[in-house]
């Protein structure tokens, strides 16, 4: 099992230092990549709104459900934006911009893919029980309805809540971050399993901390965007992010080993 787990490691890619300024030439080639494949792209990015208001409008009554899924969703994005990834490998490799293929890119390598997605899945779960302690334990306002819910974080009137709140969830979107930096791209591209893909994700986080926090921050930033038009922004925002996300899987990643 040792031997196992160190012969991964060696195998594993070698990973660029880039410099803290590189998240804006992700963002500026995936702005490059949207408007080449605007179309398709926004088809992504108004499944990610339409979720967005779908969970909004099944939880309207119990908004506390609605905040742990609409920012647990986002947990899975990794994976619900292989499609984003794909049509820009479409546009590296100057193929003509179609939708249909990249809605079935997963199955390149359904398995390992298949497998990262159930383990993020898994952390969503963990994150909406552990939103849901967060409100019973912190939130003594009463459930909160959606006006209530902006309103308090706006005023900032339950101070306990919010760090509570902010301190669970950022524990949560670090580690998921973390091991999906470049994994999802990685495994679409390359093929490989799983195992590699997360430890060459973790290799990428470790070796680059300074871009990735404001990588992380500009994710966030963009995120929130979308959510202050009422989810409408997310159909832009989402993939501007999967678009970039494959540069940044670009930037940070060897490119000895890619598939062609």
């Amino acid at each position: 099992m040792e031997s196992d787990t160190q012969a991964q490691v060696s195998a594993l890619p070698a990973v660029n230092e880039v410099a803290p300024s590189a998240p804006f030439r992700w963002l500026a080639a995936g702005g490059r990549d949207f408007r080449a494949h605007s179309l398709a792209s926004l088809f992504y990015g108004a499944c990610f709104a339409l979720m967005g208001w779908l969970i909004a409008f099944t939880f309207r009554h119990a908004y506390e459900y609605v905040s742990a899924l609409v920012t647990g969703f986002f947990l899975v994005g990794p994976f619900l934006a292989i499609g984003l990834y794909d049509l820009s490998r479409r546009r590296e490799r100057g193929e003509a911009p179609r939708l249909a293929p990249t809605l079935s890119a997963w199955r390149s390598n359904a398995g390992a893919i298949g497998i990262f997605a159930l383990v993020l899945t898994v952390i969503l779960l963990l994150w909406a029980r552990a939103s849901l302690i967060v409100f019973a334990l912190f939130y003594t306002q009463g459930m909160p309805t959606a006006a209530k819910f902006i309103d308090q974080i706006f005023s900032l009137d339950n101070l306990e809540f919010l760090f509570a709140y902010a301190l669970v969830g950022g524990f949560f979107a670090v580690l998921t971050f973390a091991v999906s930096v470049v994994s999802v791209p990685m495994m679409l591209d390359r093929r490989t399993d799983g195992v590699v893909a997360v430890l060459t994700s973790l290799k990428a986080f470790a070796g680059n901390v300074p871009a990735m926090l404001v990588w992380g921050i500009a994710i966030v930033a963009l995120v929130i965007c979308g959510f202050a038009l009422a989810f409408a922004g997310l159909a832009v925002a989402v993939p501007l992010i999967g678009h970039a996300t494959w540069h940044a899987y670009r930037g940070l990643v060897d490119s000895s080993g890619s598939s062609t």
